[in-house]
Order: structure tokens, then sequence, then C-alpha cells
């Protein structure tokens, strides 16, 4: 064979990987949306309180924190990553951004730029205990975890932050034209991180390092600078999921965010994320946490337990990865 047909024969192979790759996100979304759709329309005749305004308006900002906190989990994921500090580490940017306009006087803008900054110290320490320590991302974010969740105790004294001025509800509460502000801000979240991982080298060396985390760095990019950054960028959003969470009741409550994990990762994975990474879009992502927040809603509207809600999502959480392998066995079979 000429060295022309073997270059021709390899484009034609990574073309036709790239068309399975394609149809396998679009079959991941397409799947989402489609349960997304069945589920609202479900709703709608469940429960006469479901299409009412201010349940439309709750939906919103509800899936507005999932959505940010998701979006942040799926860049760590894509990595072949995990990160299960987000809530603790939302609880504590939420307390802390509520203490010091409540004791210091700061504004709402400063407070949340606080927020995002606990956030992304938060970060930098799950990447460098992963990059620099090499401790893996399940039991380095686990041991965050529970130390960010310490720290939420300590500061609070274990008690809410109440006695905010009203303005501290604008990032949750807040409308624009009458669209919720927190959704406004969420979708500016998405759309600037499906660009970054979409157009620009950061994403491409994201998806590289969750696809093959040793052919990336021979291949010369900067693994453990490139590692770090990701999980800073995930703290800076969870950070601001916080926020906008402690926003929306009006106080900083220790106690959010408890099993918070589990929704988000739900959300990244019924999106399209893969666990073995390397794969995963934030499109996918937002069409998950909404169809997380209407599996809550909808629980509260029924009256269905909060430990029947845990059983569900744990169930989703099963289906997802299940069709995850599924999908991956099928395209490694037409490869």
């Amino acid at each position: 064979m000429s060295t022309v047909e073997a270059t021709a024969g390899s484009q034609r192979g990574e073309f036709s990987d790239w068309v399975r790759e394609r149809i396998s996100h679009a079959v991941s979304e397409l799947t989402a949306a489609t349960a997304l759709v069945v589920l609202f329309i479900a709703l709608s005749f469940a429960s006469p309180y479901f299409l009412t305004a201010d349940n439309l308006f709750n939906i919103g900002a509800q899936t507005a924190v999932i959505a940010i906190i998701a979006t942040a989990q799926t860049m760590v994921i894509i990595t072949k990553g995990i990160d299960l500090s987000v809530g603790s580490v939302a609880a504590l940017a939420g307390v802390l951004g509520a203490m010091v306009v409540r004791d210091l006087g700061f504004s709402l803008w400063a407070a949340t730029v606080v927020a995002i900054g606990v956030g992304a110290l938060a970060g930098l320490l799950n990447g460098l205990l992963v990059t620099v320590a090499r401790i893996p991302p399940f039991i380095a974010t686990l041991g965050t975890m529970s130390v960010g969740r310490g720290l939420v105790f300590i500061f609070s004294g274990a008690v809410g932050v109440y006695g905010l001025p009203r303005s501290f509800q604008l990032l949750g509460n807040g409308e624009i034209l009458g669209i919720p502000f927190a959704v406004v801000i969420t979708v500016l979240v998405a759309v600037g991180v499906a660009f970054l991982l979409s157009q620009t080298r950061f994403g491409q060396y994201t998806y590289a390092m969750g696809s093959n985390l040793e052919a990336a760095r021979r291949s010369g990019i900067g693994v453990r600078r490139h590692l770090t950054g990701v999980y800073v960028l995930a703290g800076v959003l969870v950070g601001l999921g916080g926020m906008i969470a402690a926003s929306r009741v009006n106080s900083g409550q220790p106690n959010y965010g408890i099993s918070l994990e589990l929704d988000v990762i739900a959300a990244a994975v019924i999106g399209g994320a893969s666990l073995f990474g390397g794969q995963g879009r934030i499109v996918g992502t937002i069409i998950g946490a909404f169809l997380i927040a209407l599996v809550r809603n909808g629980a509260v509207l029924l009256d269905i337990s909060i430990h029947y809600q845990q059983v569900i999502v744990g169930l989703i959480i099963w289906a997802a990865v299940y069709f995850d392998q599924y999908r991956r066995r099928r395209l490694e079979a037409r490869g």
C-alpha cells in the first residue's frame, strides 16, 4: 500500500470516528430532551400548581444552581475525574458570602467575588491534590468535601446566617424583563463554557487529557498546569452557584448542598458526559439539569418524601451510566 493510500485510509478512519462521536452526542441529548418533555407534560397533568407562574419561576431559579454547578462537574468529568466536594464548597461559598454582607457590610457584588474566590481556592486545592500529590480525584475531592463541610459549621457556628438586606436576593430572585436573573447568568455561563470547550485550545486539551492522559502528556500538553486550571475554573462556577443558592433563600445555610453532588453528576451523565472521560457537552448538561430540577420540583408538588427523591436520583444515575456503557460498547464494536 502506498503512503498516499495509507494517509487517505487514516483520514477516513478519523472522519468516521468523528461522525460516530457526533451521532453519540446527538443520541444522548435527544434522549434526555425527550425524557424532559415527557416529564414536563406528565407533571402538567399531575399537579394543578405545576404551570403557575410562581412555580415556573422557581424551577428556573432551581435549575440555574444545578446547571451552573453541573457545568463545572462536566468539565471535571471530561478529564476523567470527579468532584465530590461541590456541595460542601457551594455551602461554604454561600455562607461566607452571606457573612461578609451581614458582618462587614459588603455589597452583594463584592460578596459574590468572595464566594467565587472561595470556590477558586477549593478548586486549586483539588487540582493540586490530583496533579501534585497524585491522589485519585475521587479520594481528593472526598477529603475536600469533608473539610469544606467542617469549615462551614465552624465559621457559621452550625447556624444559618440571617439578617441580610433585601438586595441580597437579587441573584437568586431578581428578574430581567420577567426572566429570572439566575437563568440569565446560567445562559451566559453555559455559552461561555461551551465556547471554551469547543472552540479553544483549552477545550482541546481538556478532551485530550480525558481521552488519553499519557498521550496528552507526550504530545506536549502541560497536563499538571492544565488539569489544575480545570479544577480552578470548576471551583469558580461552584462558588457562583453557592452564592446564587444563598441569595434564593436570603440566608447562608450550613446544611445546603448535602447530596448536591449526586444531582450534578446525574445532570452531566444524563446529558452525555462519560465517566470514562473524553466526552461531554454543555448543551446536554443543561438538559440534564432541567430534568433533575423537574424531578425535584415535581416530587415536592406531589408530596413525595425527600428520601424517595434520593432513590429516584440514584436510579437515574444507574440508568444514565448503563446507557453510557452500552453506547460506548456499540461504538467500539462498530469501530
